[in-house]
């Protein structure tokens, strides 16, 4: 996912949850309060990569569209 928004030119922060228990604990917050995990941890899947536009209007799981992007 990283080379994919490099290679289009699209600017991001990459935020590797492994890297401190800050990261860790900012995703969980996520992933439990944000109804678009329901699915996922239904079929328990963790739920990532995932991209978070803006402030967390929007969250898009997989390769996205660049069309998605927007």
């Amino acid at each position: 996912m990283k080379e994919f928004l490099s290679n289009n030119g699209i600017n991001y922060e990459y935020i590797d949850i492994t890297d401190s228990m800050r990261n860790l604990k900012i995703y969980l917050g996520i992933r439990d309060t944000r109804p678009e995990f329901e699915e996922i941890k239904k079929i328990e899947k963790v739920g990532i990569p995932f991209i978070m536009l803006g402030k967390g209007e929007k969250l898009i799981f997989g390769q996205p569209g660049l069309n998605e992007l927007e």
